[in-house]
């Protein structure tokens, strides 16, 4: 069968640069130390990180501007403690340069863009830590924001780890049906969606007048799309105005920086090159699909290299989940979904599951594409590729990346396909792969052998390899 490449005529009949057959996948460097052994806790890859200081702190030899242990960040001794027991012995990169900043004092404003599974989180949760007053216990202190109830659960979990030995600290998730109407919000450090957290400050169940740090992470998403957006903006105007605000995200598109710029105003900067994002721990190939129709047999045909370790299958819509489900569960094949139509009970159910790995297949839409870690995913197939804008024809390169995202975490290795079955989602993913300058591995179904060793090449080895090479894959 003809690739899709040579189905579509293109002006230039050239297929773009960035797909192309016989290409080297985007992998974590060779020479990376193995799990923790740079003593980060972290496998990072070698970037740059663009700092741009405030016109209070522009001064490249200042003290703040770097530190190269957390001794020097002068941290009580059981934040310390909880990063020990973490495994975290010296800052990540970002933590490098976020963290001096962060702390600093007068408080500073940050918007920082980082990668998937580079710090960012332990950075923010860092910084929360140390401004909290735990002689005041019950009283809030730091508000973080996440999209879905289960980033905030577990960033929850993060601040818990962190935070074991510090005595008296009390942290609640601001979610649907985890507050009780009764005694209301009683901890020093609240995480939560902002719809909730809203609700719970209109009827007086959440005292803010002491806040002292706003988090917003995800902050792309939570400060663009129009529903999040407004109520970010709500929970602003009812929060302290001399309150340190921290925005944290892997992508900043352009539009979403500007209004950022004005959310946290004289905000100290952090951030990478778009090209420089995309997950250097994955592989990511394509998928040539014949037609639409053919997508699920090559999906089912996909399912045993999707249980080598986790999976997730991002669709469009809800239904297409529960379509694809039932006729998985129909043909045999174990999976669970997990979509916003379900009640919050349900959807902590299946992410424990998942995280478990009682569950090793997830079906779902956006609502996890973005932060959450769960360290045995090693596969994510985009059945649809992600759109965005009027009528979803505009290819959304920054969901794109957030999905990937979800595997190759802290430099595992990992393998996203994506499946492209006509002229619009060939399109749509070209246009991707340019903007990140990914190399893109085509997969062809009508060659079995070939992709199924190409895949397990990717996913069976120990680490990541800094030059995968597909042509010396054997068919």
């Amino acid at each position: 069968m003809a690739d899709l490449a040579s189905r579509i005529t293109k002006p230039d009949d050239k297929t773009p640069a960035a797909v192309v057959a016989e290409t080297k996948p985007n992998v974590a460097d060779a020479d990376a130390p193995v799990d923790g052994a740079n003593g980060s806790g972290l496998i990072e890859p070698v970037y740059d990180v663009e700092v741009k200081l405030s016109d209070l702190q522009a001064d490249a030899d200042s003290p703040l501007f770097s530190v190269s242990s957390f001794e020097e960040l002068g941290l009580p001794k059981a934040i310390n403690d909880g990063l020990l027991a973490m495994n975290f012995k010296k800052p990540s990169k970002i933590q490098e340069r976020a963290l001096p900043l962060m702390l600093s004092n007068p408080p500073c404003n940050m918007i920082a863009q980082s990668q998937s599974g580079t710090g960012k989180t332990a950075a923010f949760v860092l910084t929360v830590l140390s401004r909290v007053d735990l002689s005041q216990p019950t009283q809030p202190q730091a508000l973080l924001l996440a999209p879905s109830r289960e980033l905030a659960r577990q960033i929850q979990g993060v601040i818990q780890t962190i935070g074991q030995f510090c005595e008296n600290l009390i942290v609640e998730a601001a979610i649907p049906g985890s507050i009780s109407r009764e005694t209301g919000v009683k901890a020093s450090v609240v995480v939560g969606t902002p719809g909730t957290v809203i609700d719970l400050i209109k009827r007086r169940q959440f005292d803010a007048s002491k806040l002292k740090v706003l988090v917003i992470d995800e902050a792309d998403n939570m400060l663009d799309q129009q529903g999040l957006g407004e109520q970010c903006v709500r929970v602003k105007h009812v929060i302290p105005k001399a309150i340190q605000i921290l925005l944290f995200s892997a992508t900043f598109p352009e539009k979403v920086m500007r209004y950022a710029e004005t959310f946290a105003p004289k905000a100290n900067q952090m951030k990478l090159r778009h090209q420089e994002l995309t997950v250097k721990g994955i592989s990511q190939m394509y998928m040539d699909c014949p037609d639409e129709q053919k997508k699920y047999e090559i999906l089912c045909k996909l399912y045993g290299l999707m249980t080598i370790g986790s999976s997730v299958i991002f669709v469009r819509t809800r239904e297409s989940a529960n379509e694809i489900q039932k006729r998985m569960e129909a043909d045999g094949h174990k999976v669970s979904v997990l979509h916003g139509a379900y009640d919050g009970a349900n959807r902590d159910a299946l992410l424990d599951d998942f995280r478990s790995g009682r569950s090793k297949v997830l079906i779902t839409t956006n609502v996890l594409a973005r932060g959450i870690d769960v360290s045995s995913v090693s596969m994510v197939i985009n059945y649809d590729i992600p759109m965005k804008g009027p009528g979803e024809r505009e290819p959304d390169a920054e969901t794109y990346l957030h999905r990937i995202g979800r595997t190759g975490r802290f430099g595992r290795v990992g393998v996203s396909i994506s499946f492209v079955h006509d002229r619009r989602s060939y399109e749509a993913l070209s246009q991707i792969a340019n903007y990140y300058t990914i190399d893109l591995v085509q997969l062809k179904p009508d060659d079995w052998d070939f992709t199924e060793k190409k895949v397990q090449d990717v996913i069976k080895s120990s680490r990541a390899q800094a030059e995968y090479n597909p042509a010396a894959v054997k068919a």
